[in-house]
């Protein structure tokens, strides 16, 4: 059995997790983290205590975190002082704190991504493989998301263009153009265009889960790991060469 600890306990993120945790006979939810202040904070939900103290998390045996950059950056020292492993799908994190992740990865295993769902991590490997080959092509990344996300480009627009960008192509942040609308889960098209045709890749997820499921699955994966950073890539193995 696998113990698990949520942080952002509440949120929809994390109850889609939780819900999805639930029918996996190998896991088991130990711990809620949320906010200080919060209705919920010192009750037990569903046979799970919630709490707001990051050094609970020494009673898990992973942690998957869909907060905001602060509280992961709070979790992650608990979790090194504590030597568990991390999921951690927070986006919005700026270049001091994932050099922070990528430092925590040296005493922990942890699986940082963007975007956890198999099919957007498909559409990474796509979007590399066109980018290397239309070199002569412009590029352009739309990407739309529900009207409460608050950072903006999206982390998986951010990743695409940086993949891109790795190939010798040149994504400009006005390149990449976002939509706040509605309730949407999350929308990614690029376009590769020339003067004589247009290739676009997209990627529509219709529901929290696509990203909770796959997240589950980094957790099993990560949490006999030894320390390292890894990617999803790691996780389902599409790298040619996987780490052990």
């Amino acid at each position: 059995m696998i113990k698990i600890a949520i942080a952002g306990f509440c949120g929809k993120m994390g109850q889609r997790i939780f819900v999805l945790a639930k029918r996996d006979k190998q896991l088991k939810v130990v711990l809620g983290l949320e906010a200080a202040g919060l209705p919920h904070i010192g009750t037990t939900v569903d046979g799970v205590k919630v709490s707001a103290d990051s050094n609970e998390l020494k009673i898990c045996d992973c942690c998957i975190d869909f907060t905001t950059p602060s509280a992961t950056m709070s979790n992650l020292a608990a979790l090194v002082a504590a030597k568990k492993p991390a999921v951690i799908g927070t986006t919005g994190l700026d270049n001091k704190q994932c050099a922070l992740i990528a430092q925590a990865s040296e005493k922990i295993p942890i699986v940082f991504s963007p975007n956890m769902s198999v099919g957007v991590n498909l559409l990474f490997r796509f979007v590399a493989t066109a980018a290397g080959i239309l070199k002569d092509y412009r590029v352009r990344i739309e990407e739309t998301h529900h009207v409460h996300k608050k950072d903006a480009p999206s982390g998986t627009a951010k990743k695409i263009a940086s993949l891109i960008n790795e190939q010798g192509l040149a994504v400009r942040d006005e390149d990449i153009k976002s939509f706040r609308e509605g309730e949407v889960v999350g929308d990614h098209r690029i376009i590769f265009e020339s003067d004589v045709d247009t290739i676009e890749l997209f990627h529509s997820a219709k529901t929290r889960d696509i990203f909770a499921q796959g997240a589950l699955v980094a957790a099993t994966w990560v949490h006999k790991k030894k320390p390292g950073l890894y990617s999803m890539d790691d996780v389902l193995a599409l790298k040619a060469k996987k780490r052990a």
